[in-house]
């Protein structure tokens, strides 16, 4: 990663901070939505971004910005090394932060990493590794919430991540590599509850006031305005209550539509 810093705020060092990494103009609107949503919860934590088009930023919205003019489609394997903090909150793009973070990166007291189980468990796509099969109850991690500290076994183990990945042309996504590497390796690491990644976001139709503090919200759909193809248009999501109702709408659709062997065993009894 080929890159050139430049002040936006403040570039002490710190730490505990949030990092992002976009590439080309509509991941960068994105990052800065999120990162907006995070000023207006924790209004003093550091977040940097690694981008290719520094120009595009608003002003004292991220403490440091990396230029990086040769970005490649997974740059964070890159970026995330090269981090500045001591405990650093990798986060996609296509999030929004709904609370303050509190005390998450105390997790980091006992482990190295922490992250969340992927959705769509049961999809041979999540399942999916690239050297090991493994049970079904080791499903694929989502990689767009990571945690980790610097150390290292970590280090070695963000290397190692980046080495296979760009070393193999036909693997596309960095879930795959990262599946086989949490089998394989010693590393203390910690699955998150989903609130620290709500991919779902109809678990909030089913959660009872305890149950959990929604914390990050996680979504493909927030990219759907980007991906309209000629002659089409799409609204922008960019709230929870946008999200959530059409997340309603597309999951009755899921059951309306042929349903997988699991899920038929017990769809009747959904109301």
């Amino acid at each position: 990663m080929k890159d050139a810093q430049m002040t936006v705020r403040a570039q002490e060092a710190c730490e505990t901070g949030v990092l992002y990494v976009a590439g080309g103009a509509d991941y960068v609107d994105l990052a800065i939505q999120s990162a907006r949503s995070l000023r207006a919860q924790d209004p003093d934590i550091a977040i940097d971004l690694v981008t290719d088009l520094p120009e595009n930023l608003p002003r004292d919205l991220f403490d440091r910005v990396t230029a990086c003019s040769d970005m490649h489609p997974r740059e964070k394997l890159r970026a995330m090394s090269a981090t500045r903090f001591q405990r650093t909150l990798y986060v996609d793009c296509d999030t929004l932060f709904l609370a303050p973070l509190g005390d998450l990166f105390a997790v980091l007291d006992r482990f190295e990493c922490a992250l969340t189980h992927d959705v769509r468990r049961d999809w041979a796509l999540i399942q999916q590794g690239r050297d090991h099969h493994t049970p079904y109850a080791f499903p694929q991690h989502n990689s767009g919430v990571f945690l980790y500290r610097r150390s290292e076994p970590m280090w070695a183990f963000l290397a190692e991540w980046a080495d296979r990945f760009f070393a193999d042309d036909a693997i596309e996504r960095d879930q795959i590599i990262l599946k086989d590497l949490l089998w394989e390796s010693d590393l203390r690491f910690y699955v998150l509850p989903p609130e620290f990644n709500l991919r779902r976001v109809t678990v909030l139709d089913a959660w009872e006031p305890l149950d959990a503090r929604p914390t990050i919200l996680h979504s493909h759909r927030f990219q759907d305005h980007m991906r309209v193809k000629d002659g089409q248009t799409a609204e922008r999501i960019s709230t929870l209550e946008t999200l959530l109702a059409v997340e309603r709408v597309a999951l009755a659709q899921e059951w309306d539509a042929a349903l997988p062997e699991q899920a038929q065993r017990w769809a009747h009894l959904r109301k």
